[in-house]
């Protein structure tokens, strides 16, 4: 899950869509929310909109938004029995498929906003369903497909489905080699990823205390760690190492002005 803020408001006065996406069968949410939402509100969303439809899921990929930190949110998926996972800072890999999903709906938003005009939120249901019936390289059929065992019924494939008699077993059959094919699908589609960052990756290991410089990303017009321009530092620092966080995230001691932003860093940054 993850948040495009900073939308044009709209009539109803949300600013915000909440991109919600299910990991093995691709399937999205696109919720309206407004940015001043309370993390109560939030959960009451994620209850009405996730939990009544598909229950609780058992792990949850987000990145480091305060929101997702807050002690609240992490008491009430504890509550929930649902485990989170927080992405390291500036290390989108973590969070890809949500990242690529706000991608496309940005894209989508895009091209019809002149049509919407204020309203994008009204048009919002449309763009989920668009989404949702489009096929997916990776599992190979669009979503709702592989979420609900068959394709839906739009008005362009009237003729396509109609009422099936299928016995328990073939349909218990069918699903079971359905989900085969797909996690076989997603297994080659993430080797491929993996070769690809592979070929930049050396393993690199540091030890609690030592001092390490951390790589700013140059990024045209955008100010980070003080930062502006193509001209500016490669890196900064040094830094020292507080603590290690798993396999590849330490916790950097950052000074006073660098308050703002969260200390744990992937390793490929440092």
């Amino acid at each position: 899950m993850d948040f495009i803020t900073k939308l044009p408001r709209t009539a109803k006065g949300h600013d915000t869509i909440w991109v919600i996406v299910d990991r093995l069968t691709k399937s999205a949410h696109f919720l309206p929310i407004r940015e001043t939402f309370s993390l109560e509100r939030l959960a009451e969303v994620f209850i009405n909109e996730v939990v009544a439809r598909h229950g609780m899921p058992l792990t949850i990929v987000s990145d480091r938004d305060t929101r997702f930190t807050s002690r609240f949110w992490k008491r009430f998926h504890e509550a929930m029995g649902t485990r989170l996972n927080i992405s390291t800072a500036y290390h989108p890999q973590t969070d890809g498929q949500s990242e690529r999903t706000i991608q496309r709906l940005e894209d989508m938003l895009r091209a019809c906003i002149i049509d919407f005009g204020g309203s994008w939120d009204s048009h919002l249901p449309l763009a989920e369903f668009s989404y949702n019936n489009s096929h997916h390289t990776t599992i190979g059929m669009p979503p709702y497909e592989m979420l609900n065992g068959r394709r839906c019924r739009t008005p362009i494939c009237w003729g396509e489905i109609g009422q099936k008699e299928l016995g328990s077993l073939e349909v218990v059959r069918e699903t079971s080699e359905r989900f085969d094919q797909i996690k076989a699908r997603m297994k080659a589609a993430q080797d491929r990823q993996k070769s690809y960052a592979d070929k930049r990756r050396r393993p690199i290991e540091f030890d609690v205390g030592d001092r390490v410089m951390l790589k700013v990303s140059p990024w045209k017009g955008i100010i980070r760690f003080r930062k502006r321009g193509k001209l500016s530092p490669r890196f900064v620092g040094p830094f020292r190492i507080m603590a290690r966080v798993g396999e590849v995230a330490y916790r950097l001691e950052l000074p006073d002005e660098l308050s703002g932003i969260h200390p744990t860093f992937h390793v490929s940054h440092l």
